[in-house]
């Protein structure tokens, strides 16, 4: 059986006037038209391509990558509306139909929302949901502090940044934890700060704790070798100067600076810190 929303690797049947059959191993046949016909081929020959249902709602092949497929969340634009819903540009001919139950907020032409996909049961169809929390689940957590994980932005609160981890958890970055622009439908990897009994997820974008030093220590010479060994931070420089500078939290540049200084690798002035010359 075909899944609708997938990729699919299929053998040339046979070539036909509206394009060319395609079969799997369980003998299931679908369509891929002429316009997304190869160059060149033989019969027999393998192709991998995403099925998706027509105008018409029959399973059709193509060999364009959408944005999205079945169980996935992304960040799509709405490219029109009507009055059943929305629809939304995936990249494919047919646009993604987003009902106007599954909105978590009136939908607007040329707007862009963070949704998910998956295939509803009564008609068959893919469809899109903008009410991306009921797709997550925080019950069982499959993630432990210090993980790398990656993360999708979905919006801010008064907290920080709602992330979605692993398109599996909800989690937060706390705005004390947030060094850079970030976006909704942004994609980056992030490391799990603290899991919490009631299934909360903490995340940040540095590793946390003791894992965080050497990264950032590293960071700190590479920033030290490209401005010719000298840093104008200090102990008493503002968190806003050393996150312009590097990128990283004061307490993180202070702990890293502390790893350098023990490995006499740096030296330490009133003006700032030094790359030692034998180095």
């Amino acid at each position: 059986m075909l899944t609708i929303g997938e990729y699919h690797l299929m053998k040339i049947d046979r070539d036909t006037e509206p394009g060319l059959f395609l079969k799997n191993e369980s003998g299931d046949e679908v369509l891929l038209p002429n316009k997304y016909k190869p160059s060149s081929f033989d019969i027999g020959d393998e192709i991998r391509v995403f099925v998706y249902l027509d105008h018409q709602e029959r399973p059709v092949a193509t060999t364009l990558t959408p944005y999205v497929k079945l169980d996935e969340f992304a960040y799509l634009k709405c490219v029109e509306l009507s009055d059943i819903g929305a629809f939304l540009d995936w990249g494919l001919e047919k646009h993604l139909f987003v009902p106007y139950r599954e909105m978590a907020s009136k939908m607007r032409k040329d707007s862009w929302y963070l949704v998910f996909c998956y295939l509803d049961e009564e008609s068959g169809r893919l469809v899109a949901s903008s009410k991306t929390n009921a797709f997550l689940d925080n019950r069982e957590l499959t993630v432990e502090p210090f993980e790398e994980v990656d993360l999708i932005v979905a919006n801010p609160t008064d907290l920080g940044m709602n992330v979605i981890v692993n398109e599996i958890h909800q989690g937060l970055i706390f705005k004390d934890d947030i060094f850079q622009d970030l976006q909704p439908g942004d994609k980056l990897k992030g490391w799990v700060k603290k899991t919490r009994p009631d299934g909360k997820i903490d995340i940040t974008l540095q590793r946390p704790g003791y894992r965080s030093i050497e990264p950032n220590a590293q960071d700190i010479l590479n920033e030290l070798g490209l401005k010719d060994g000298f840093l104008p931070l200090t102990d008493k420089s503002s968190p806003d100067e050393v996150q312009k500078t590097l990128q990283m939290s004061k307490k993180s540049f202070k702990k890293a600076v502390g790893t350098l200084f023990k490995q006499r690798l740096i030296e330490i002035k009133e003006d700032g810190i030094y790359l030692k010359k034998d180095q």
